[in-house]
Formats: C-alpha cells, sequence, structure tokens
C-alpha cells in the first residue's frame, strides 16, 4: 500500500477500523477503503446486523469547521441533502441510502453497495462504444437525469467513474451525488479566502458556471455530453483542445458521427449557457426527432405488466436487449422492496448521534 493511502487510512475514523475486527458503531464491519476524494473517503463494509451479511457502501465526508456555529450548519445542510438522497434512492438506477449520521464533526452516508463496473474501467478493458451503444447510453442516461431533475437536485459530479454498469443486470447506476459535498462545504469556515474550496465537480467534465459555484440543471446536461465524448474516444476533456475565446471542446475531428448525434452532442457541451441545451426534455425531444427510437418505454409497458406469463422460449423469439433490461429493471426493483422492508424492521431509516467503536 502507498504511504499516501496509508496516511488516509491512518486519519480517517473508518480507516482505523478498516480489517480489523471491531465494529462501526456496533454493527458495521470495514473490509477496504474503496474511493476518496476531496470531501471524504469511501470504504466498502458488511452490515453484519442483517441476515447474509450484505455489502454496503461507508461515505466518510470530512469538513474542517474551526467554529461550532459552522458545524451546526453544515449538520443541518446535511440532514436536508440526505433525506432528499434518500428519495432518490427509491429509483432502480440510484443506490438507496440506508443511514445517515454524524459522529465527532464526521458525516457519514451508508449506501447500497453496487456489484459492477464503472463505464471508466469498461472502457479502458473493452474500448470505446460504437455510436448505436452511445445513443442507447444517452437515452438511458438522460432519462435517469430527467429524473434526478425532477426531485430539484443536481448532480454537480457525472462523469464516467461515477456511472456503474451493474453486474447483475446490465443497468447503468449513477452514484456520489455532490450536492451533499456542496451544502456541507457553503457551510465551511467562514475565514477560509479561496472559494475554490467549495467546488464541487471535476476538471474537464464541470461546464464554465459551476467553476463559479453557480451550477444550474444544464450543468448536468454539459457534464453527461462530456461523458459521451469520453465513451467514444476513450480520451479525456482535458486532452482536447479548447478554444480561448469561447472554451468550446474542439473534439469533431477525432470521431466521425451521424450529423443528428453530432449535433445533440454539441449542444450538450456548449461552453455558453445560454447555447446550451436548458433541459432533459429537449434532448429527448430531439432524439426521438433525428434518431432511431429505443423500444424500451414499450417493452416495460407490454412485458413488465404480465409477469405470470411464460416468456417465449429463446429459439422460438428471441429476447432483445431492450426487453432483458426492462424485465432486469422489474426484478430489481422487487429484491429492492424486499431489502428495504428488512431494514425497516431492524431500525429506524435515520439516525442524527452516535458514536463508534
Amino acid at each position: 500500500m502507498s504511504s499516501f493511502h496509508s496516511d488516509i487510512l491512518q486519519e480517517t475514523t473508518l480507516g482505523q477500523l478498516c480489517g480489523s475486527q471491531k465494529l462501526f458503531r456496533d454493527r458495521y464491519r470495514v473490509l477496504r477503503m474503496i474511493g476518496r476524494g476531496g470531501f471524504g473517503v469511501t470504504f466498502l463494509a458488511k452490515d453484519i446486523s442483517l441476515p447474509g451479511k450484505p455489502l454496503c457502501v461507508i461515505k466518510q465526508l470530512c469538513p474542517k469547521f474551526s467554529d461550532p456555529p459552522g458545524l451546526l450548519k453544515a449538520r443541518k445542510r446535511f440532514e436536508k441533502e440526505a433525506t432528499t438522497l434518500g428519495k432518490l434512492g427509491s429509483h432502480s438506477q440510484i443506490p438507496m441510502l440506508l443511514d445517515y449520521f454524524v459522529v465527532d464533526g464526521d458525516f457519514f452516508l451508508i449506501q447500497e453497495y453496487i456489484r459492477g463496473m464503472t463505464l471508466a474501467r469498461q472502457v479502458r478493458r473493452q474500448g470505446c462504444l460504437t455510436q448505436t451503444a452511445a445513443q442507447r447510453f444517452l437515452r438511458e442516461m438522460l432519462l435517469l437525469l430527467e429524473y434526478v431533475h425532477s426531485h430539484q437536485v443536481i448532480h454537480r459530479d457525472i462523469k464516467p467513474q461515477n456511472i456503474i454498469r451493474s453486474q447483475e443486470d446490465g443497468r447503468l447506476v449513477l452514484i456520489d451525488f455532490g450536492a451533499v459535498k456542496e451544502q456541507i462545504a457553503q457551510a465551511g469556515d467562514t475565514t477560509i479566502k479561496n472559494p475554490t474550496t467549495q467546488f464541487v465537480g471535476t476538471m474537464g467534465f464541470a461546464p464554465p458556471e459551476q467553476f463559479a459555484l453557480r451550477p444550474v440543471f444544464s450543468s448536468d446536461i454539459y457534464a453527461l455530453g462530456v461523458t459521451c465524448l469520453y465513451l467514444l474516444t476513450r480520451k479525456s476533456p482535458l486532452e482536447f483542445r479548447n478554444d480561448h475565446y469561447t472554451g468550446e471542446i474542439h473534439w469533431q475531428n477525432f470521431i466521425e458521427l451521424s450529423e443528428p448525434l453530432g449535433n445533440i452532442l454539441g449542444k450538450m457541451m456548449q461552453a455558453s449557457l445560454q447555447e446550451r441545451y436548458q433541459s432533459v426534455r429537449d434532448i429527448l425531444q430531439d432524439l426521438d426527432t433525428e434518431l432511431p427510437q429505443n423500444d424500451l418505454a414499450d417493452c416495460l409497458v407490454n412485458q413488465v405488466q404480465s409477469p405470470k406469463e411464460k416468456p417465449a422460449s429463446s429459439s422460438d423469439q428471441p429476447c432483445s436487449p431492450a426487453v432483458k433490461t426492462a424485465i432486469a429493471i422489474k426484478e430489481w426493483k422487487e429484491r429492492k422492496q424486499r431489502k428495504q422492508r428488512r431494514y425497516k424492521k431492524k431500525r429506524p431509516i435515520v439516525s442524527t448521534s452516535g458514536s463508534s467503536s
């Protein structure tokens, strides 16, 4: 293990418990660190209080406060945003929030563990997406983003590393929402003069207005467009040349796309907020008009509503990828409902104080 990771483990509550038999809050056995960022560290753990000891993810956010009022303000914002995140988790493509609490000034989120591979790793291992696959990716993610925005939530950090292809059924899952981190950062020490300490996002994927700490729904659209560009080219946005005056990414010479898809992608990645798509619905309308429509919606209606019907054998009627996805989503929702019922029987979902072992 590198000295860098060793320092992280020594400095965090969960890191000190990692690999030991001691439990966090008398419930979670911390296994290993699986990610870290400017706002905290993420660990894989087992919930030993439940049958089967299922895996879960513990995110430890580590804000620095020198004044009690700042901590109190951050705590209120954390609880508010975590409640919103809990509501979003009812969607099959967003990890379920299992618990949240504050311990010794650190903020913790307990979330469902999604077994799978990030799209960044998928591209490194399997290569770039075809145009057809990119269209399917866009449509699936746009429908998910429309759901997120309908709850008045801006993700703030859409990128290939924050989208997981589920190993279980192939669905795309969006993780690591930035709203909670941003609310905590904005409640930070008022003596800090550098405003960039409050920035939540990733260089290259975040649009100009986000660097100015004024993210809007369209900021997620920009990040999704850049993510799609990465999946098509395997090139980081920082590898492309930018126009010094407009900020536009010069990407057109690196990939050949149909004119309709190229126009849609270009408008999603406009540096100018006024020239960019303002809503997900506008993009979906252009996709439906200019490009062949995905039949997933029809499959969800026609196939999933008849669970008692015996499906045709693969030899009689091959099952399309859209039908498989629809059936997989339905089965996933049923499993998730059973899991939620187990958690509700075991303990209340919300806890706002506690101590670590």
